[in-house]
């Protein structure tokens, strides 16, 4: 222990006393102490930090002993904490008892285990309905019929939901803005009734001349009636034919219908499918709504129609030849400062050509190749995705606040083929010719009956001994 030095005058024994108990406390920092003596002469307490090991250490500090009233005031305040401690023990305890801890979940099988994985990975299952399941008369085709084998898809096969498509041309084809959705409704309510989820498609597109399309439902007829009147609100090619599949997309914010441009059209059919569909889409029934952006529904050019003469692996044709795309470039190619610059027209050849058949896409010296071909091809990109962007904000505001999906089809598998040139198609060339294959899988024709050594089969001796036979086993089964 460090040596406390006093100064003068001497304290009493008392003071002494008090004195050796503030060093014990203070002996672990270096402090200044300022009291007064009896004398009233300040006091100084200075601590060294020179220590001996002469002597051993001294006992730790004690608290003083406790007079008679202190002793009763420690006593009381031990029973209280004591007491305290009890109740708290006991509210625990009664806490217990009321809500116990939860048992962990019992360990599963392996075939419990299997199930959890298989339903972590679970995709939903969706059939597509048939494309006329709703005919051009706006009428449910045999709705009977459908709720049966929409019964059969939940219960035997299992499927979650259907595909549906909602065709423009049936909706609105009374009139404009004159929408008729009660054979959708129909439809819907049926799949709801059968446990069945429902993906709307959408339809701005006509259905027919496209693989598979088994029925015909064209755009909306006063629809037509404008295109009559003005044939280049349809796709067209350097020859001049209309595609009547999907408008152009030259027409996407003139205001030709009636006083409404084509992405008010599409706007204001979304709207109305909001509206008349509300309790089906807030029950959860609707769970994805996927929007056509162009011919069957895809976001692409109308390059390839079979309906014009079209075989694969024809290279197709540009479908930008309606005047309002025209001028579209034409500006386009005058604010890029070569108001000469025009559209490949011939030099990119016919539906059925190869790439070398043509002065554009000719691997060596191609106009696509060159500043004004990079030009085109570029500027043609881009107005499908102007096109797809703006129909695709109009179905955001349209579904905004439902819960559900939208979706789109883009006609590229592959998005790292984007920006890259990709080879035409080709005919595959395999070592046995098709014709060969065909003569060696062809059906035999039947060996003739002989009556000497052949037994006819079936006819009435045929038959009545099959029911003798059925006959006994009936008796002795």
């Amino acid at each position: 222990m460090p040596r406390i030095h006093r100064t003068k005058p001497r304290t009493s024994s008392k003071n002494f006393q008090i004195w050796t108990n503030i060093a014990r406390t203070a002996s672990l920092l270096p402090i200044m102490i300022t009291t007064s003596s009896p004398s009233s002469q300040p006091v100084r307490l200075q601590q060294r930090w020179t220590c001996r090991s002469r002597a051993a250490s001294p006992a730790p500090l004690l608290p003083p002993p406790a007079t008679g009233r202190r002793r009763r005031r420690r006593l009381v305040a031990d029973s209280q904490k004591t007491a305290a401690s009890l109740r708290v023990r006991a509210i625990a305890a009664e806490s217990e008892q009321a809500s116990p801890l939860p048992e962990p979940p019992p360990l599963l099988t392996e075939e419990e285990e299997e199930e959890e994985k298989m339903l972590a990975n679970y995709v939903p299952v969706y059939v597509m309905l048939p494309l006329g399941v709703v005919t051009a008369e706006n009428e449910l085709e045999d709705a009977a019929g459908l709720r049966a084998r929409l019964r059969r898809l939940r219960r035997e096969a299992g499927v979650d939901g259907v595909m549906a498509d909602v065709w423009w041309g049936i909706v609105e084809g009374a009139g404009p803005a004159r929408y008729e959705w009660r054979a959708y409704r129909e439809l819907f309510r049926v799949a709801q009734e059968e446990g069945l989820k429902v993906q709307a498609i959408m339809s701005f597109h006509a259905c027919g001349g496209n693989v598979g399309d088994a029925v015909t439902i064209p755009l909306p007829r006063w629809v037509r009636d404008v295109g009559d009147d003005d044939p280049d609100v349809y796709y067209t090619s350097p020859g001049g034919a209309r595609n009547h599949e999907y408008l152009t997309i030259g027409v996407d914010v003139r205001p030709l219908f009636h006083g409404r441009t084509a992405i008010q059209l599409y706007a204001d059919f979304m709207k109305s499918f909001r509206e008349n569909m509300g309790d089906f889409l807030d029950s959860g029934l609707i769970v994805d709504i996927e929007v056509s952006l162009g011919p069957a529904g895809e976001l692409r050019y109308p390059s390839y129609p079979e309906s014009q003469g079209w075989e694969f692996p024809g290279i197709g044709q540009f479908q930008c030849y309606d005047k309002y795309l025209e001028e579209d470039f034409r500006a386009a190619a005058t604010e890029a400062g070569h108001p000469e610059w025009e559209l490949p027209g011939d030099a990119a050849g016919e539906y059925n050509y190869t790439p070398e058949d043509t002065r554009f896409f000719a691997a060596d010296g191609g106009t696509y190749l060159t500043e004004a071909g990079r030009f085109f091809l570029t500027w043609y990109s881009s107005k499908l995705l102007e096109h797809g962007d703006r129909v695709l904000d109009e179905a955001n505001m349209a579904f905004l606040g439902c819960s559900l999906k939208l979706a789109a089809k883009d006609c590229c598998p592959d998005p790292a083929r984007y920006g890259r040139p990709m080879r035409p198609l080709e005919r595959s060339g395999p070592e046995v010719a098709i014709e060969r294959l065909l003569d060696a899988t062809a059906p035999e024709p039947p060996y003739p009956f002989d009556g000497e050594t052949d037994m006819s089969v079936g006819g009435g001796l045929a038959e009545l001994i099959d029911w003798v036979f059925d006959k006994v086993e009936w008796i002795f089964c």
